[in-house]
C-alpha cells in the first residue's frame, strides 16, 4: 500500500512533512522517529514489513530534514523536537483509537524517543530504540563542547558537517550508495541542535531508574557511529521491562543490513509479546 503524505504545523508553526502507511485494522501502530540527516522515506521497506504483519506506521521528517521546510540540520532544540513527537503520537491516536502505539526511534531518533518516554511519560505500549545516540565512540572534547555552548547563544543556526562516516551505516554497499545518492539526505547540524542533542544523550548516559513502559534496545556490535557500550550500560542501569538485543557483525543501521528481515521480525515479535 502506498503511503499517504500530509503536513501538520508544530508548535513553532513549522509545517512538518508526514508519511502514513495505513492499515484498515492494525494490531499495533508504530510511530517512527528517524535519525540525523535522513528522512522518513528511507523506512518504506520497514513499513512494508510491518504492514504485512498487521502493523500501521507513520512518521515525519524532523525540523531541517527531508521534505520539512527549514534550514538543513537546524531545529529549535530538544523541547521542540519532543513536542513534535507529541504531535506524532496525537495523530496516531486520532487515526487508530484504541490500538497499541509504539514509539520507534533510530540513532538520533533513539535518543529522542528514550528522552521522550523518560521525561514526558506518554501513554504508549512500548518504545524501540535501535543504535540510539546515548554515547559516541569518540566524544567531543570539553573545549569543543564549551565553544558550542558559547556560540549557541550568538549564532544558534550556524551549521557544520555532522561528521557521520557513511561507511559505518551498513555492511551492504548498496545501502551506502543509495544514501549518498539520496537528494533528501544531508550532512548538516546546527550549533543549537548539536549542543542540545549532545546534552540529551549525556542525560541518558547517566540516567538510572525504572522504565515507564516496555523497552526494546537493539544495537549492531560493529556500529562505529553510536556506541554499543552506551546502550549496554543504559540497559544495565534500567529496571523494569527492558530487553537488550545485540547483533554481532552489524553496523549502525541494523534495519538496512542483509539480516534486516531477522531484525524486523524481532521487533514484531517483541511488540506482540508486550502489547
Amino acid at each position: 500500500m502506498q503511503p499517504i503524505d500530509f503536513q501538520r504545523k508544530n508548535r513553532t508553526g513549522t509545517p512538518l512533512f508526514f508519511l502514513h502507511w495505513p492499515h484498515p485494522k492494525p494490531r499495533a501502530v508504530v510511530c517512527l522517529v528517524h535519525g540525523m540527516g535522513e528522512h522518513v522515506g528511507r523506512y518504506a521497506h520497514v513499513a512494508k514489513y510491518f504492514l504485512e504483519n498487521g502493523i500501521a506506521m507513520l512518521g515525519f521528517d524532523h525540523q531541517g530534514h527531508g521534505r520539512t521546510v527549514g534550514k538543513r540540520g537546524h531545529s529549535e532544540g530538544l523541547a521542540s523536537m519532543l513536542d513534535d513527537i507529541d504531535l506524532l503520537l496525537y495523530d496516531a491516536r486520532a487515526l487508530y483509537p484504541g490500538s497499541p502505539i509504539f514509539l520507534y526511534g533510530h540513532s538520533m531518533g533513539g535518543n529522542l524517543v528514550l528522552n521522550h518516554v523518560l521525561r514526558r511519560k506518554p501513554t504508549v505500549a512500548g518504545v524501540i530504540a535501535t543504535g540510539p545516540w546515548i554515547r559516541l565512540p569518540k566524544p567531543p572534547s570539553a573545549l569543543l563542547v564549551g565553544f558550542a555552548k558559547t556560540i549557541c547563544h550568538i549564532a544558534p543556526k550556524l551549521t557544520q558537517a555532522n561528521g557521520l562516516d557513511v561507511n559505518g551505516l551498513s555492511n551492504d554497499i548498496a545501502v551506502i550508495r543509495a544514501y549518498q545518492a539520496d537528494p533528501l539526505v544531508h550532512d548538516r547540524i546546527s550549533v543549537k541542535m548539536g549542543a542540545e542533542l549532545l546534552a540529551a544523550a549525556n542525560w541518558l548516559d547517566y540516567y538510572k531508574g525504572v522504565a515507564p513502559c516496555p523497552a526494546l534496545l537493539m544495537h549492531g556490535e560493529n556500529d562505529p557511529i553510536t556506541s554499543p557500550g552506551g546502550t549496554i550500560d543504559f540497559a544495565k542501569r534500567m529496571t523494569g521491562d527492558v530487553t537488550l538485543k545485540l547483533w554481532p557483525g552489524l553496523k549502525h543501521e541494523i534495519h538496512n543490513e542483509r539480516q534486516q528481515i531477522e531484525i524486523l521480525a524481532e521487533m514484531v515479535g517483541w511488540m506482540g509479546r508486550v502489547a
